[in-house]
């Protein structure tokens, strides 16, 4: 049969290239190959050298094909051939099976009866891999078909260098998105999974949260510093149909304005003086996920213009760019600064204003949820403790959470984590007694202004101020409710009442009052 050679090498490169799937392209070819070749099954191979094993990825029938990870160890005899027959590139096989290379791999095959043709595959000189072909029992390959196949060497060799290729890509793709659900966990326990003070201090603000949380919105965290608006913004992300995806956060205070467009939005190679390679953005990044900008208060005019248009259009450009890439982000703002203010003044734009408080939620400052006091003071004592590597949870000495409920936090959560973490390394082992917050108690009641000769006060609601009373009456009583010395008595109230209001109020009591309990002892508090 008179063959076009030109035909037939470009019909065969066609199904060879014409899948990424390897074992696809491979049924799709042998079918072709089967016009001239007596070809009824078809495979293609690595081989490790330092290893001596033959790994088959793929194999493929007129009928049907598979991908495959098949390695078989060869012996040394195996290996000699191996490196002997490189010059030849092609070996004719009268049964698979006999063959010191090819043996073990048919056999694990189960076609070693079968005659076969090797072609040893090439791409700049290189050894890349292997092809085999077998054909019928008695029905051998000739030196036509072998010249016909090796017109193919490049073609195969292209092919089987981009499948392995694409094999590791999608293994770095795995391994990818497992890590980053490992990252993810992570920064959710770092982070802190649980927002301490949900059932008491925080309670109405966690309402809040889970009403927003399933939603697309934009959400505005405001409060003073270091109330928790990150620990908010996570349980947000957590709690919400985007917790698979990423957590970005900006601090937007801690960027210099000539690199906020680079941070925010990435930039293109060749973009500026610098710019040595392509950069994603932070908005990019946090594509299928939510970005949390943290201080939003502190972006500058035309960083806000530019971010007017990711919130109404979901739309970024790269710095040095013309490609308008698409992203789908949940934006998570807080502040700590007088918005409104801001607006007035000029020096925040009213359009972005608006858009970020769809759902504006207030977290209340650490002195106007004493309740929380104490259970964060223990979780604080633990977390650090553990962090220092210390073998045993020191206690609170007496009194000692008096002084904690009585002062204010102007640093809020923070500044109490702060000074867990001082008198932990100061108190070497000892009860925490925090002793110098006896001189910043003095200070700040010396040092509050007067207006016409009275003390400066906030207005409360009655419940917080029935609270923080109750709270600091329990804790001079060290958690006693009822008896002689119990707070029942000493706010003239029946005991059975009074658990009505802490309940009420969700202010902590039994076990869950118990911040002095290291973990091991007895319940400090007697009921």
């Amino acid at each position: 049969m008179t063959i076009d050679e030109s035909e037939f090498f470009r019909e065969a490169t066609l199904r060879i290239c014409g899948s990424l799937e390897i074992e696809i392209a491979m049924q799709r070819c042998l079918q072709y190959l089967s016009r001239y070749l007596p070809a009824t099954n078809i495979a293609l191979h690595i081989y490790d050298h330092e290893l001596g094993i033959v790994e088959t990825i793929a194999m493929a029938t007129i009928d049907s094909c598979r991908a495959m990870s098949l390695r078989t160890p060869i012996s040394a005899r195996g290996r000699r051939q191996v490196d002997e027959q490189r010059s030849s590139r092609t070996k004719l096989m009268e049964r698979s099976g006999d063959d010191a290379v090819a043996g073990p791999v048919v056999r694990q095959l189960g076609i070693a009866d079968l005659p076969g043709l090797l072609l040893d595959l090439a791409l700049e000189g290189k050894f890349v891999g292997t092809l085999s072909v077998f054909s019928e029992p008695d029905i051998s390959f000739n030196r036509h078909h072998v010249g016909l196949l090796s017109q193919l060497n490049e073609p195969f060799a292209i092919a089987l260098t981009n499948s392995l290729r694409y094999r590791e890509l999608q293994t770095l793709r795995d391994t990818l998105a497992d890590d980053n659900r490992y990252l993810q966990d992570e920064l959710r326990t770092i982070s802190g999974g649980e927002v301490i003070g949900a059932e008491f201090g925080l309670k109405r603000v966690m309402e809040m949260v889970r009403q927003v949380a399933p939603l697309k919105s934009p959400v505005l965290l405001i409060g003073e510093t270091g109330v928790g608006k990150e620990v908010i913004a996570n349980a947000i992300h957590n709690l919400s149909l985007r917790s698979n995806g990423p957590f970005i956060r900006v601090n937007c205070g801690a960027i210099p304005p000539t690199l906020m467009d680079s941070e925010l939005f990435g930039h293109e190679k060749g973009a500026f003086t610098g710019a040595l390679f392509q950069k994603r953005g932070r908005f990019e990044r946090a594509d299928g996920g939510t970005i949390f900008l943290d201080e939003i208060g502190e972006l500058p005019l035309e960083a806000q213009v530019r971010l007017l248009r990711v919130l109404q259009e979901k739309e970024i450009e790269r710095v040095g760019g013309t490609e308008t890439l698409q992203v789908d982000i949940r934006v998570i703002a807080a502040t700590h600064r007088n918005l409104d203010q801001m607006l007035a003044e000029g020096r925040f734009r009213e359009d972005i204003y608006f858009r970020l408080r769809v759902f504006p939620i207030a977290i209340p400052p650490l002195r106007r949820r004493p309740e929380d006091i104490p259970v964060l003071a223990q979780h604080f004592i633990q977390k650090k403790s553990r962090e220092m590597k210390k073998l045993k949870i020191p206690s609170l000495a007496p009194g000692a959470l008096d002084r904690l409920m009585q002062y204010s936090w102007p640093g809020n959560v923070r500044e109490l984590e702060n000074a867990v973490e001082r008198e932990l390394i100061v108190s070497k082992g000892a009860l925490l007694s925090f002793d110098d917050l006896d001189a910043k108690l003095q200070t700040t009641v010396a040092g509050k202004p007067e207006r016409g000769g009275e003390p400066a006060w906030e207005p409360l609601e009655l419940d917080t101020v029935m609270s923080r009373h109750i709270s600091q009456v329990l804790s001079r009583c060290h958690g006693r409710v009822e008896g002689e010395n119990g707070a029942a008595r000493l706010l003239n109230i029946h005991p059975s009442t009074l658990r009505k209001r802490m309940k009420k109020m969700g202010i902590p009591f039994g076990r869950q009052g118990d911040a002095g309990d290291s973990g091991g002892g007895k319940n400090n508090h007697r009921f």
